[in-house]
C-alpha cells in the first residue's frame, strides 16, 4: 500500500472512531452528573478524545491529498506518514486514559511530538518552487 492510501484509510479510520465514540458519549450526555459534570476534568479529557479522532483523522486525508498534490520526496512522505498515523493513535488513547486515569496526562508529550514532527516533515518536503 502506498504512503497517501496509508493515510486515506488512518483518516478514515478516525473518522470513523469520531463518530463512534461520539455516538457512546453521547449516550449519557444527558446525564448532569455523567462524569462528575459538563466542566469536570474526566468530561472534558473524554470529548478531547473524541474530537482528536476527527481532528487527527482529517489532518491523515489532508496529508493524502498533499503527498498526491504536491509531489513530495519519498523520505519525508513516509516520515510524515508514519508521525501522523502515530498522533492519531496515540491522542485519543492519551485523552481517554487520562479521562480514566490522571496521570497517564504524563503521555501528552507522545501525540505532541509525532504531529509536530508529522507537519515538520511536510513542510520540508514540500516542493517551493
Amino acid at each position: 500500500m502506498d504512503t497517501a492510501t496509508l493515510n486515506l484509510l488512518a483518516g478514515w479510520l478516525g473518522v470513523l472512531g469520531g463518530v463512534v465514540s461520539g455516538a457512546a458519549i453521547g449516550l449519557f450526555f444527558h446525564r448532569d452528573d455523567w462524569m462528575g459534570g459538563y466542566g469536570s476534568f474526566r468530561r472534558r479529557m473524554t470529548r478531547l478524545g473524541h474530537i482528536s479522532f476527527l481532528g487527527l483523522g482529517f489532518t491523515n486525508l489532508a496529508f493524502a491529498f498533499t503527498i498526491r498534490a504536491a509531489g513530495m520526496p519519498r523520505t519525508e512522505a513516509h516520515l510524515a506518514s508514519l508521525f501522523f498515523i502515530g498522533g492519531l493513535i496515540t491522542m485519543p488513547s492519551c485523552c481517554f486514559l487520562t479521562a480514566w486515569r490522571k496521570p497517564f496526562r504524563h503521555l501528552f508529550a507522545i501525540p505532541v511530538i509525532c504531529v509536530s514532527a508529522g507537519v515538520v516533515a511536510v513542510l520540508a518536503g514540500l516542493p517551493y518552487r
